[in-house]
């Protein structure tokens, strides 16, 4: 692992030390997991957004009509 320099405002300084000891854990290893968890969440963004441009499934109806509305979300009769 690295060492790193940040420059934090008072008041999130103040946030991350409250954070740390509820979690039982360091400012150091809080940020360090926060930063970790950006990552894989970006990553996974990416990653879909990239799955998502490459679909090659085309989306058009064959001809027959779309269902409608009722039928999408039939769920049956209503109590009142």
């Amino acid at each position: 692992m690295k060492n790193v320099t940040i420059t934090v405002e008072e008041s999130a300084l103040e946030w991350a030390r409250i954070e740390a000891a509820k979690r039982n854990t360091s400012v150091s290893r809080l940020v360090g997991e926060m930063l970790a968890d950006k990552m894989r969440h970006d990553d996974a963004y990416a990653r879909a957004y990239t799955q998502w441009r490459t679909d090659t499934r085309t989306w058009c109806s064959d001809g027959s009509p779309y269902p409608t509305r009722e039928e999408t979300y039939d769920r049956g009769p209503r109590e009142a």
